[in-house]
């Protein structure tokens, strides 16, 4: 047989090129299939390259320090009286990939690992440790848990490869049920991405992957907001607390417009709309909804607390409208209800926006220099930098949050 070229494999994860640390062999030296020829360093990791072929080294492509890129040669192997063996490993798109190095599908998928079958074995000699020599198929071993003892090798003088690693991990699979390929975990239970789910996933994936978010936060001072409400609920029904807040964010966003609009990257520019449908985030068992309250610029805070009670009550019976779950041009997460204080949310794309309510909680605040208990809240909002900049989302910050430190005087103005 000729010559035959062993290129720098597909190192995986987007990674195209490597530093040769250091020859592992010289020319002459033999080389058996798995073996480890050199050391190389990428953006990732430092990991020896097995060769995929047996013979004798004829030649080094490179010099210690120098950088290949993925596809150039790295070593050339003669035929040696042995016959020369190629292990088909996992021929991707982009070219032979590292023998047991992580790329995006490192672990063999369960298609291909099933269809693997185990080598026959070859007798080992008594005493001897397990026959391996690439420290490659000793990782593969370790990481899904097949005990290198027990086994006997398909290669040469009873070497152990990664191909008879993988078809005892199938075997021990398939005696133990389903396990997670990276971590050798059991399987508990396998959840489709479906539905409610699949549409979240799609909207936040979205959100992240398209705008440039900052999050900017203040805790407040609520007692006055509390008082006031137990003042109303002695006249009469009193609105909820996130119907309150929700009517200062609705006269903020009328003094900060740039937080309700939309960012048309087609037209190059940004449109600010004229009216609030406010989103509610809300908790359900399919899932995270926002249904909105269309029009709530035109609504009190008594119409604010009906459309949340029946919007909330409807999204969690699953008879929301597709109209009601997809309207929403700002968005106002009252996370306090889950029992936490803070979070930085992902805004709701396409919106621009999104502003969080911590649970109210007593701590001790200092007013009129005096150390006392306070019932405080903290509001976090995300924003897309792209709308504006922290000074316009530090003013419709601290507007909410002064209206909710003094409420009376704030619903006077509206």
């Amino acid at each position: 047989m000729s010559v035959q070229v062993f290129t720098l494999p597909d190192l995986g994860e987007g990674l195209t090129e490597a530093e040769l640390v250091r020859w592992l062999v010289k020319v002459g030296d033999p080389v058996a299939v798995d073996a480890p020829v050199a050391e190389v360093e990428t953006a990732k990791a430092t990991v020896e390259v097995p060769s995929p072929y047996a013979g004798v080294v004829a030649a080094r492509h490179g010099e210690e320090g120098a950088t290949l890129a993925v596809g150039e040669p790295l070593i050339s192997v003669a035929p040696s009286a042995e016959a020369n063996a190629y292990v088909e490993e996992e021929r991707a798109g982009s070219g032979n990939v590292l023998i047991g190095y992580g790329t995006t599908d490192a672990a063999p998928s369960r298609r291909r690992r099933r269809a693997a079958t185990k080598a026959a074995a070859s007798p080992r000699r008594d005493g001897d440790r397990p026959a391996v020599v690439s420290p490659i198929v000793r990782q593969l071993a370790r990481r899904t848990g097949v005990d290198l003892e027990a086994l006997t090798g398909s290669g040469p003088d009873g070497l152990i490869t990664r191909r008879d690693v993988e078809a005892a991990a199938v075997a021990e699979e398939q005696a133990a049920g389903d396990v997670d390929a990276r971590t050798g975990l059991p399987i508990r239970a396998r959840v489709p991405l479906t539905g409610v789910r699949k549409a979240v996933a799609e909207t936040l994936t979205r959100s992240r992957a398209e705008i440039p978010e900052a999050t900017t936060w203040v805790d407040v001072d609520a007692t006055a907001l509390l008082d006031l409400r137990a003042q109303l609920a002695e006249t009469g029904q009193a609105p909820g607390i996130l119907a309150m807040v929700a009517r200062f964010v609705i006269a903020g966003l009328a003094r900060f417009p740039e937080l309700n609009a939309r960012v048309d990257t087609r037209r190059g520019e940004i449109t600010h709309l004229d009216g609030v449908n406010l989103g509610l985030a809300a908790q359900t068992d399919r899932g995270l909804v926002v249904p909105a309250i269309t029009g709530a610029h035109r609504l009190g805070m008594r119409g604010l607390d009906a459309e949340i009670r029946r919007l909330t009550a409807a999204a969690r019976a699953g008879t929301a409208t597709a109209a009601e779950l997809s309207s929403s041009s700002f968005t106002l997460n009252n996370y306090g209800v889950l029992g936490v204080d803070g979070s930085a949310a992902i805004i709701n794309h396409p919106e621009v926006a999104i502003l969080g309510m911590g649970r109210i909680i007593p701590r001790p605040w200092v007013v009129g220099g005096e150390v006392v208990a306070r019932q405080i809240a903290q509001l976090s909002l995300v924003f897309d930098h792209r709308v504006c900049d922290g000074g316009t989302a530090g003013g419709f910050l601290r507007y909410v949050a002064d209206a909710i430190e003094s409420p009376t005087s704030a619903m006077a103005d509206l």
